[in-house]
């Protein structure tokens, strides 16, 4: 099987998803705002931040609560901690807790960065569920811009244009497959 490359990838990506931000070779971004934290506390927050996440898998939200509001008054200027804690918010059914929790990952991260990225497919999310369509769309916008896969597959989702071209592709499609197209 032969390799596609990047920039073949790029172009069926813009036929596929017209509406989908061109992710170009040359752009990376870089982040990098644990940096201005110190290495040491980082640490202890980060191994919080993760016990966290173990427990609410494991959905112990009580127990994983304490600590991201631990690892939250360590650091309070750093935005994963309270994109974590709004997922716990979430899932224990505070949803106010948690958009107050995005709303302050996003704008202690500025909207970039993994958590900022994180913290907008969330609200995106939460907003969707609520019927705020167009602000849903906007952060899914910005996420997509990050690179996340999933606010990608919500903006083609929610462009009734896209969906109707996709229907109609995977009809041919399935047509063609089935050896049933006619010309």
């Amino acid at each position: 099987m032969e390799k596609i490359s990047k920039s073949d990838q790029n172009v069926l990506q813009m036929i596929l998803n017209p509406n989908l931000p061109v992710v170009e070779d040359e752009v990376t971004i870089v982040d990098d705002s644990d940096s201005k934290f110190d290495k040491e506390t980082l640490s202890v927050v980060k191994n919080l931040e993760k016990n966290g996440v173990k427990l609410a898998e494991e959905k112990k939200f009580g127990d994983a609560m304490k600590l991201f509001d631990e690892a939250i008054d360590t650091l309070p200027l750093r935005a994963s901690g309270f994109n974590n804690r709004a997922q716990v918010k979430r899932l224990m059914g505070n949803v106010d807790g948690a958009l107050d929790d995005l709303n302050k990952a996003i704008e202690l991260s500025k909207g970039r960065g993994k958590a900022g990225e994180l913290a907008l497919v969330q609200r995106g999310m939460i907003k969707k569920l609520k019927g705020e369509k167009e602000s849903a769309f906007d952060d899914f916008k910005q996420a997509a811009d990050l690179g996340n896969l999933f606010a990608k597959k919500e903006i083609v989702e929610s462009n009734p244009y896209a969906a109707l071209c996709n229907q109609m592709l995977g009809k041919v499609i399935g047509e063609m497959q089935k050896g049933t197209v006619s010309s």
